[in-house]
């Protein structure tokens, strides 16, 4: 059998990180059985769908190299389609039309749940041989089987039965001749002869709804995998306060598309204990046995630490090469005063963040003034004699390098007769302003010659 997996996101607002996860697993299970994937947008929400949020559904799956082999394909663009298969159901006998006004079906349902029943559609219309309302337009109901069970074994979470009685006749076609999310799926997934569809496990209400659409159509039914869902670090389901951002807000933030896939697929899956994987790894490994029944957690401070392991395999000089892309303004500033690959040599260790980088290098570039505390501490008459002293060796140094400034540094040391801190400290303070910072040598000998004697002079002065 092919596979053939789908992501059929809806325009209503950016692709979230549940969404990301969604159609990162689709795509996995695609490529690692040499299936397609298709990406399709579920824009039949006309007042909530919009163009801007189908553009930031492309760019974050862009970001996060999830290619896709067919698509897009757009709901409202086949309508005609749905129209098409909601009047075979009407002539099989199997739809019907119902004309009940929203107040008379909000009257129906707050009537029921006052007599503690269920609240749902009362099928009033179902086998009516009553006029239709003159002037009234009516939605396309489905006509649900009243007896029996719907069963599917669910490729995360097992076998799955829901008794028919459980059902109510869904709405297949809107007045306006709209699809709704029940029906439209079903059909596109038949015309798109999807063989799998993974989705989140807020879904699982709408399977045995859709298993029953699919016989009713004479369809095979796809397997269906549902994948719990996510949660903030408090157990809460995952909202905006837990970080359940754009994606792209991660881009933007200063993580890596590859640490985002991998922490992405480990949000609920596993291969053995492997934390640090690529996209080849996961493509290798994936499976749908091996995903969770239970919810997984969002942890940020993991996401920062697995961005920290990917940069930390990234050259210097493409960390560079990244900023100068990204922020070309920024790449121009530091590189005046300094060799920016030298630079982040010096302060990568640190780094978990690209975000990091770019600070790290401007912070050298154009270091504040040293807080009072420190500047009394580190830029006293003592600390101002021992830059004196450092000034004359640094200005003759013919190789501007760590090395050769670390052993100008040690023979001030040696000169003075002073434990080392007592020359490294006004030194790291005078160049940078701080008090703590990666190593000072490699630090100066990042910036440009004239820029670290220029700082060194004003401190003194």
């Amino acid at each position: 059998m092919a596979i053939r997996t789908r992501f059929a996101p809806s325009p209503t607002g950016y692709l979230h990180l549940g969404g990301a996860r969604t159609a990162l697993f689709n795509w996995a299970y695609a490529r690692r059985h040499g299936g397609t994937f298709v990406l399709r947008v579920e824009d039949t929400d006309l007042e909530r769908s919009t163009q801007a949020s189908v553009q930031a559904i492309f760019d974050a799956m862009t970001w996060l190299g999830l290619d896709y082999d067919e698509g897009p394909f757009f709901q409202m663009k086949r309508l005609t389609r749905y129209k098409e298969l909601a009047e075979q159901l009407l002539r099989d006998g199997k739809a019907y039309w119902a004309y009940e006004t929203k107040e008379e079906l909000d009257a129906m349902r707050e009537g029921q749940s006052a007599r503690g029943e269920k609240p749902r559609y009362d099928r009033r219309w179902r086998e009516s041989k009553e006029a239709p309302p003159a002037g009234r337009n009516g939605v396309l109901r489905f006509k649900n089987p009243l007896s029996g069970d719907v069963t599917w074994d669910d490729l995360v979470k097992g076998p799955i039965t829901v008794s028919n009685d459980e059902l109510d006749d869904l709405v297949l076609m809107r007045a306006d001749g709209v699809p709704t999310y029940n029906f439209g799926v079903v059909v596109d997934d038949i015309d798109m002869a999807m063989t799998h569809v993974i989705r989140g496990d807020d879904h699982v209400n709408n399977t045995p709804r859709q298993i029953n659409l699919y016989r009713a159509l004479g369809a095979d039914l796809p397997n269906f995998g549902h994948v719990p869902m996510i949660l903030g670090s408090d157990g809460q389901r995952l909202s905006k306060r837990h970080g359940a951002v754009n994606v792209m807000q991660y881009r933007d933030d200063g993580f890596l598309p590859e640490a985002m896939v991998n922490y992405l697929a480990r949000l609920g899956w596993s291969h053995g204990d492997e934390e640090v994987f690529s996209r080849e790894q996961l493509v290798e490994w994936f499976d749908l046995r091996h995903v969770s029944k239970s919810p997984a957690r969002w942890d940020p401070e993991k996401l920062k630490w697995l961005n920290g392991e990917y940069l930390k395999r990234v050259p210097d000089a493409d960390l560079v090469a990244n900023l100068e892309r990204a922020k070309p303004e920024v790449h121009r500033f530091v590189a005046a005063v300094m060799d920016p690959v030298k630079m982040t040599a010096a302060g990568r260790a640190k780094f978990q963040l690209l975000a990091e980088h770019e600070a790290f290098l401007m912070a050298m570039a154009e270091p504040r003034h040293p807080e009072d505390a420190i500047a009394k501490e580190h830029l006293g008459e003592a600390g101002k004699g021992a830059l004196k002293a450092v000034v004359p060796r640094l200005k003759g140094l013919a190789d501007w390098s760590a090395p050769a400034i670390s052993a100008a540094l040690k023979e001030t040391v040696a000169a003075l007769q002073v434990k080392m801190p007592a020359v490294m400290m006004p030194f790291r303070v005078a160049v940078t302003g701080l008090a703590h910072t990666p190593a000072i040598d490699a630090i100066a000998g990042a910036l440009r010659k004239d820029v670290v004697l220029d700082r060194l002079e004003r401190a003194i002065g």
